[in-house]
C-alpha cells in the first residue's frame, strides 16, 4: 500500500471515530474541497452568541475544541501543517483574533500550547445586519491551492487563509 493510500485511510477512520463518540445533532461541519480533490473540513459546535468568550485567552466554543482534517499539507502563516485531525482555537481580542493550530485531540484534553503547530492572526470585519445567532464556520475557497477559514460569532466576523503546500 502506498503512503498516500494509508494517509487517507487514517484520516477516514480518524473522522469515523470522532463523529461516532460526538453527538451528531450538536456538531456542525464545513468542507473546502481543492481542484485536485484533496480537502479540508473543520467540525465544531455552534454555540449560541451568547456565551462569553475570553478576551485574549485560547477559546474552545462549548469547552470543545473544533477539529480540523486534512487531506493534504497546508501552509498557515509561514508554518506547515500535514495531513492529518487537529484541533483549533481562537484567542479572541478587542481589535483582533488569533487562529491556532493544536496537535492535541485528545478527547476532554486541556489546552497546551506546547502542542501548538502554527498561530495566525485573523482579519476582523462586523456582520451586517443581526449578526449571527450561532457560532458559524465556513470556507472559501479562494483560488486553486487556497482556502479562507471565516469564523462568525455574534457581530464579529475574523478570517484567514489555508495555502495547500
Amino acid at each position: 500500500m502506498t503512503a498516500r493510500f494509508l494517509s487517507v485511510l487514517s484520516f477516514v477512520f480518524l473522522l469515523a471515530a470522532v463523529t461516532f463518540a460526538a453527538d451528531e445533532a450538536d456538531l456542525s461541519t464545513t468542507v473546502c474541497t481543492l481542484e485536485d480533490g484533496q480537502e479540508m473540513s473543520v467540525r465544531y459546535t455552534p454555540v449560541p452568541a451568547k456565551e462569553k468568550v475570553p478576551n485574549g485567552k485560547p477559546w474552545a466554543p462549548g469547552g470543545t475544541p473544533m477539529l480540523l482534517f486534512t487531506t493534504t499539507g497546508f501552509i498557515l502563516n509561514n508554518a506547515n501543517i500535514p495531513a492529518g485531525a487537529f484541533s483549533l482555537y481562537v484567542i479572541p481580542g478587542g481589535s483582533h483574533w488569533t487562529l491556532i493550530v493544536n496537535k492535541d485531540v485528545a478527547p476532554g484534553a486541556k489546552y497546551d500550547e506546547h502542542q501548538d503547530i502554527a498561530r495566525a492572526p485573523m482579519d476582523l470585519g462586523q456582520v451586517s445586519g443581526g449578526g449571527s445567532a450561532k457560532l458559524d464556520v465556513a470556507f472559501a475557497h479562494m483560488g486553486p491551492k487556497l482556502c479562507n477559514i471565516r469564523i462568525y460569532y455574534g457581530k464579529v466576523g475574523a478570517w484567514t487563509d489555508f495555502r495547500q503546500q
